[in-house]
């Protein structure tokens, strides 16, 4: 079952359930869209790319309700650039 996270990783900015701004790798590491921008789409935890985090439909969230576990740690963004850019030209799909 795919974990709804609370926060932002990076920010800690909240990113309730029905957040459009949520945003997940394929580790469901979860980052708001302004980070992800500011990461050039690169995961700082495994390198991958980011997909928008689908919506739990509200009637569901009883049932499946969403984490409320924090996970914030914020990213060194300089040391992250460095690996950024080596992956700056690879697709996603392909790192």
């Amino acid at each position: 079952m795919l974990v709804l996270r609370p926060t932002c990783e990076h920010c800690n900015t909240a990113l309730p359930a029905d957040s459009t701004a949520a945003m997940i790798c394929g580790f469901e590491c979860t980052f708001c869209r302004d980070c992800v921008e500011r990461l050039d789409n690169v995961c700082p935890n495994c390198g991958g790319g980011f997909a928008p985090r689908p919506i739990r439909p509200a009637a569901m969230r009883a049932k499946y309700p969403p984490s409320t576990e924090v996970v914030h740690k914020p990213v060194d963004l300089e040391a992250h650039a460095a690996r950024a850019e080596q992956l700056r030209g690879i697709p996603p799909e392909r790192r």
